[in-house]
């Protein structure tokens, strides 16, 4: 929806006054994003009062003084749900948020005072931080627009193992059987397609993370139009397909190749496309969430999965130096987070662990922002805690131990296992000694969440601007 004229030129003088921040909370599904994005709500609206944000000098130091919620810049999209998700937490027993199931937006105003005095600075400034949710399944999307149908349809069945190929099995029978030049058959390609949107919820349920096209999903209001009606086609990728790209690209309007390719494109242009354009290409800051204990968990072939998802996905943002021109007319993301989510689930002495982990696991992109000289932290942190950390005495030693509540109402006092410090191997899968169970979010009577690490996120993402 168009802004008023007036909030445009607002904004661009914002922007060019550096007082206004876009930030990117990304994440696949499950990562944590409606999770995080409650609690830095909570804790920037408590700062200066309840919330415990020490590693953030403008709070440490009594200058934030908090922040307001005002109207989003689009009139046309929800408001982020903070208040239900607050309900959830102070529920009994407490819940989770609900997960996103459409975009939503959210602007805070920041107060606070600067370090420094002087007669050009005021005694009270502001910033403006936008914030912005979306499913994780419709961020599978983005890598889409650097393929056409034919190279994607190869990429799915490259990178498809034994597990994830056994929970298409009933879809692959039937879709390699098919000849590409063949007229395309509406029923058919409806059924199909549906079986494979099948395959997704099963791979979903099963663990993995790269699972395209997203919308098949959370459709949304898609749900049953033809623009979903498509799938790739694995044959591509075989030597037994004696077709060429070219041959293929050449067939008539009504083949069943050429009807799947036009509703890929269509897929591109009319729902991926708008989607990034509208909200993809204007931030300014991003933290990329990644639940890497729950990839630990589901396996060898899933945790994989994760690693090439997010290999793809951090190459559809644009990352670089910010100067006025790109503030006002091309943002560019000029500082990132990384931050491995639901470290409450392993005790404090498998921290840098994690954080180890995280690095190695996204070691190619990271060489690539350093090269471009983005900045660029690795954290662990639990944006809503979960368990308290204990000690206990067994067999006469005192160890490490989580107390909490799991998913199921149980009280329980465990040690989750060793996290390795780089990328497992397969003798650490075939000797993993671990488990990492769900938890109930913790009751608190206080107004702030209790955390772990974000007041240290927070202070990277937008501390610079508190100063």
């Amino acid at each position: 929806m168009r802004q008023p004229l007036s909030r445009e030129l607002s904004n661009l003088l914002e922007r060019g006054r550096d007082r206004q921040l876009r930030l990117a909370v990304t994440g696949l599904s499950q990562a944590g994003k409606t999770a995080f994005l409650t609690s830095l709500v909570n804790q920037l609206r408590h700062a200066g009062v309840e919330a415990r944000l020490d590693l953030l000098p403008a709070a440490r130091e009594g200058r934030l003084l908090g922040a307001q919620r005002l109207n989003q810049p689009d009139l046309g999209v929800p408001r982020f749900p903070y208040d239900p998700g607050m309900a959830a937490l102070r529920d009994t027993p407490p819940r989770w948020p609900e997960p996103t199931r459409g975009i939503s937006e959210l602007r805070l105003q920041l107060r606070y005072r600067p370090a420094r005095s002087g007669w050009l600075t005021p005694e009270i400034a502001h910033l403006t931080l936008d914030l912005f949710d979306y499913p994780g399944e419709w961020l599978l999307d983005l890598p889409l627009l650097q393929h056409d149908f034919y190279s994607w349809s190869q990429a799915q069945a490259l990178y498809a193992g034994e597990q994830r190929r056994g929970l298409f099995s009933e879809w692959l029978a039937a879709v390699e059987q098919l000849d590409p030049a063949s007229e395309a058959d509406e029923a058919q390609l409806a059924a199909l397609a549906e079986e494979y949107a099948q395959g997704l919820r099963r791979a979903k349920k099963a663990g993995f993370s790269d699972l395209q096209p997203g919308r098949f999903l959370l459709p949304g209001e898609l749900q049953g139009a033809p623009v979903l009606q498509f799938f790739p086609l694995p044959q591509l990728n075989s030597t037994q397909l004696n077709t060429s790209r070219e041959a293929l690209e050449a067939l008539p309007a009504n083949s069943l190749y050429a009807t799947l390719a036009a509703r890929f494109r269509y897929y591109q242009q009319q729902v991926v496309k708008p989607f990034y354009r509208d909200h993809f290409r204007r931030f300014d800051r991003q933290i990329v969430l990644v639940d890497v204990l729950g990839a630990l968990n589901a396996g060898p072939e899933r945790f994989e999965d994760l690693s090439r998802a997010l290999r793809q996905l951090m190459h559809s943002f644009d990352y670089g130096k910010r100067s006025l021109l790109t503030r006002l007319f091309a943002p560019k993301i000029d500082r990132l987070a990384i931050a491995a989510t639901k470290a409450d689930h392993v005790t404090p002495d498998q921290h840098g662990h994690v954080v180890q982990l995280l690095e190695a696991l996204l070691a190619e992109p990271l060489k690539d922002l350093r090269f471009a000289n983005v900045p660029v932290k690795a954290f662990s942190l639990a944006s809503i805690r979960a368990t308290e950390a204990r000690e206990v005495t067994h067999e006469g030693k005192r160890s490490p131990a989580l107390r909490g509540t799991t998913l199921e109402g149980e009280d329980v006092l465990v040690y989750p296992g060793d996290v390795p410090a780089r990328l497992p191997t397969a003798n650490f899968w075939q000797q993993q000694g671990f488990d990492f169970p769900g938890f109930r979010p913790m009751q608190t009577t206080s107004e702030a969440l209790d955390h772990i690490r974000m007041d240290a996120a927070i202070d990277w993402l937008i501390g610079d601007k508190l100063t």
